[in-house]
């Protein structure tokens, strides 16, 4: 077989099963990949020979017919999971230097799938970014490009060396993060698949923590069927993170049957926004048309609360960020700022966090350290964390009407240019999270398909947000959706 790095997780899963490729095939035609993709800096940390060991030990293992879900399955890991004896720097070079001496509970939930790690992914530092641009390695980049134009662009934020990677068939898969919108809209930016599990189906342990409440760890993968695949790999109750729910997980593949009739399908009138590309829009009302096609009921309903969302996340995201990274000071790990004589312990802790942060970090930190103040707390903090119960309370609102999913646009917008959103106006950058922060706020599943195409042929996603641990049923509709736009669009290769 040809071009193995381009099957999908159940192309491949199955073609080893019938013993038509081995997996040190499938690994080796991905290393080549990768060493050929150097321009697109998605891979920061390489793991050649462990993905071989890895390999070799699959192949013994199906050829045993002693085969777990993600046997032999070559896969990446975003730079934010701890991996034993491979450096873990959540792309900061405050953690230059630190490899681990033990596993992320979901990387090791998916090494004892049988999945072969290839190495770390690019992402943007501590998680803190949508364009991948705050990263100590530098830019990921997008592969795909606008129309004739050699322009680079981003693969979106914070996942952005994930999907980057997975659009470019660098892997079969990847591990990604959602705070704010961290899968889904890189997913969207590079015409691939992203969910976000509900808050707590997957466990947090081992994962570099950005905001302890709103992120969540999920799949980055070719399709839907994947994600399925990848997700019941990551899920589960783990004992070591107090957040993560002792709930049993369903065998997801086996839910897609991507049948919507009797399913009600909710339109949110507050998504439809002033300044909205008409390309989002056409691209949202083709996307009602697919579902109602599809058998589903479209209901337009109200989540009131919306556009309080953004600045609620912005002050609850950083607060909890100030308090997480407290704990990189230069003393037990990572990279210490050398002292001159006479120095002390406050010199050497504000000489290392000023080297070892990037300025989005410290913007982050000083932002969620002013709203925790003593005078600011309650104007601040107190009144985000009220308007986040509003804004879930509205989801549960629309859910009790009898609505199984909601249905709205990814992004604002198709990816943009490196270099084109800059420091002068963060809160440009900000805007990119606007139809997804809602979801981590509200703690929702939360998933992203390529639906489309813009005017220059770049991949534009829809999102669908579910029930709270019913991944299952969104993943079906996710299906339906996927089915009916029946994008099949790739990057022409340039790098």
């Amino acid at each position: 077989m040809d071009n193995l790095n381009k099957l999908g997780l159940a192309e491949a899963r199955d073609a080893l099963r019938a013993g038509d490729v081995t997996s040190k095939e499938l690994v080796q035609a991905c290393l080549t990949a990768i060493e050929g993709a150097g321009a697109l800096n998605a891979f920061v940390h390489h793991t050649p020979e462990l993905a071989m060991e890895q390999a070799e030990a699959a192949d013994a293992r199906l050829k045993a017919g002693d085969a777990p879900a993600m046997c032999g399955l070559p896969i990446g890991i975003k730079d934010l999971f701890c991996t034993k004896g491979v450096p873990s720097q959540a792309g900061s070079r405050i953690l230059e230097g630190f490899i681990p001496e033990y596993e992320s509970t979901v990387s090791q939930q998916l090494l004892d799938a049988g999945a072969v790690t290839l190495g770390k992914l690019n992402m943007d530092e501590f998680a803190m970014g949508s364009s991948n641009e705050t990263s100590v390695y530098g830019n990921a980049v997008n592969p795909w490009r606008r129309g004739n134009d050699d322009a680079a662009l981003t693969p979106g934020g914070s996942s952005g060396g994930s999907a980057a990677a997975v659009a470019a068939d660098l892997c079969l898969a990847a591990t990604g993060t959602d705070t704010g919108g961290s899968i889904r809209q890189p997913a969207a930016f590079t015409g691939i698949t992203g969910i976000k599990p509900t808050y707590g189906r997957c466990s947090r342990w081992g994962v570099v923590a950005f905001a302890s409440s709103l992120d969540q760890a999920g799949p980055m993968t070719k399709n839907v069927r994947d994600a399925a695949i990848m997700l019941e790999a990551m899920c589960g109750h783990d004992a070591k993170d107090s957040t993560s729910v002792d709930l049993a997980v369903p065998n997801f593949e086996a839910a897609l049957t991507g049948d919507m009739r009797g399913k009600k399908i909710g339109i949110p009138r507050e998504y439809r926004m002033d300044g909205m590309s008409a390309e989002i829009d056409a691209l949202w009302q083709n996307g009602i048309a697919m579902m109602k096609d599809a058998g589903a009921e479209i209901v337009d309903i109200s989540l009131p609360h919306t556009k309080y969302a953004l600045p609620a996340y912005y002050v609850i995201a950083p607060a909890e960020a100030s308090s997480n990274l407290a704990r990189y000071d230069g003393v037990r790990y990572g990279h210490r700022a050398k002292l001159a004589p006479g120095d002390g312990i406050t010199e050497m802790y504000e000489r290392t966090r000023a080297e070892g942060f990037g300025h989005e970090v410290q913007r982050r930190v000083m932002v969620g350290t002013y709203v925790l103040s003593a005078g600011f707390y309650d104007a601040y903090y107190n009144r985000a964390r009220k308007v986040r119960t509003l804004i879930k309370r509205d989801f549960e609102d629309a859910f009790a009407q009898g609505i199984d999913c909601i249905l709205t646009p990814a992004t604002p917008s198709a990816a943009f240019g490196l270099g084109e959103m800059t420091d002068a106006d963060p809160v440009a950058m900000y805007l990119n999270d606007v139809f997804t922060v809602t979801v981590n706020l509200a703690g929702l599943p939360g998933i992203s398909v390529p639906a489309g195409q813009d005017g220059q042929g770049l991949p534009l996603g829809l999102q669908l947000i579910g029930r709270p641990w019913e991944e299952a049923d969104l993943l079906s509709s996710a299906y339906a959706l996927e089915k009916r736009a029946g994008f099949v669009a790739k990057p022409e290769k340039w790098w």
